[in-house]
């Protein structure tokens, strides 16, 4: 179960790449950009703004009726049975998530494939949590291998050692998030306690794969994480870059769509002097911060 496959990214490893979005992922991370990546299971996106009132959709189901004259969405009606994304003129509605065997993903992923190997690029394994599903990223990763094209995958190493060690033979580049390393912060920041994220991260880095490591700055929310984080990053030895990741509430929109409230609507994204100060703080330390 994917939500979508994106050409030509540039921030999910190095070359030019496409990234392959997977449903599914057990943490909440209050600023997280793809809540459409949460549920394993299929959603509809609504976007009443876009909505004509044309009424098509109305009567195909129980979740779309008509009051005052005005089309209504009721979502906890919707069966999910996708009429309304089918016939809407102004795709008003949309589904996120997709079934595609191994073989179909692959196919469309070789489209790009000498602009990838041109640049040094690949594919990207992403989500939510592509892992919580390795069985599959194996699939896929054996019939890229056969083709010599690069993997990365970005995890948030919140899963068993065993679905690591599945997906590291096919695995040219590891892509890890810290969020925190104070657990009662993470666990405030993401729903989840972090040892089991550092202690993944750490077995990773003993192997000698090459890892990034992203570091999302939130201010008021873990913030005051710059010298941990970049204390414990120094002690890894196959840390390729560091880049911090400043927050921004571009997808506030996305979670309207969903039906779902926005985490933290008043957090501000911080200023370019706050990053600089926090590049500085990790340099300090003798973290290669690069930038995003």
């Amino acid at each position: 179960m994917i939500f979508a496959t994106k050409p030509f990214e540039i921030h999910d490893g190095d070359g030019i790449r496409t990234t392959v979005f997977f449903k599914g992922c057990p943490l909440r991370c209050k600023w997280c950009h793809n809540p459409e990546s949460f549920a394993f299971k299929k959603q509809i996106m609504y976007d009443e703004g876009v909505c004509k009132n044309c009424h098509k959709c109305v009567g195909l189901c129980e979740a779309n009726i008509v009051i005052d004259g005005k089309h209504v969405f009721l979502r906890d009606k919707c069966v999910r049975c996708e009429k309304c994304a089918r016939v809407c003129p102004a795709e008003a509605f949309s589904v996120s998530g997709y079934d595609i065997t191994p073989e179909a993903l692959v196919e469309e992923l070789l489209r790009d494939e000498l602009i990838m190997k041109g640049s040094g690029g690949g594919v990207t394994f992403s989500g939510g949590e592509p892992l919580m599903q390795v069985d599959y990223c194996v699939k896929v990763a054996k019939l890229l291998k056969e083709h010599g094209i690069n993997l990365a995958v970005d995890t948030s190493a919140f899963v068993a050692r065993e679905a690591i060690d599945k997906i590291i033979p096919f695995t040219d580049m590891f892509l890890f998030d810290i969020k925190a390393i104070d657990e009662d912060v993470h666990f405030a920041c993401t729903g989840v306690y972090n040892k089991q994220i550092l202690e993944n991260i750490k077995y990773v880095d003993s192997l000698g794969i090459p890892m990034e490591i992203r570091y999302p700055y939130v201010p008021g929310m873990n913030d005051g994480e710059v010298e941990k984080i970049g204390a414990f990053i120094a002690k890894l030895k196959s840390v390729k870059a560091v880049r911090i990741l400043p927050y921004h509430s571009y997808a506030e929109h996305k979670y309207t769509c969903l039906g779902m409230a926005y985490p933290i609507p008043d957090v501000p994204t911080p200023t370019k002097e706050e990053i600089a100060a926090a590049t500085e703080k990790m340099k300090a330390l003798g973290v290669n911060v690069v930038p995003y």
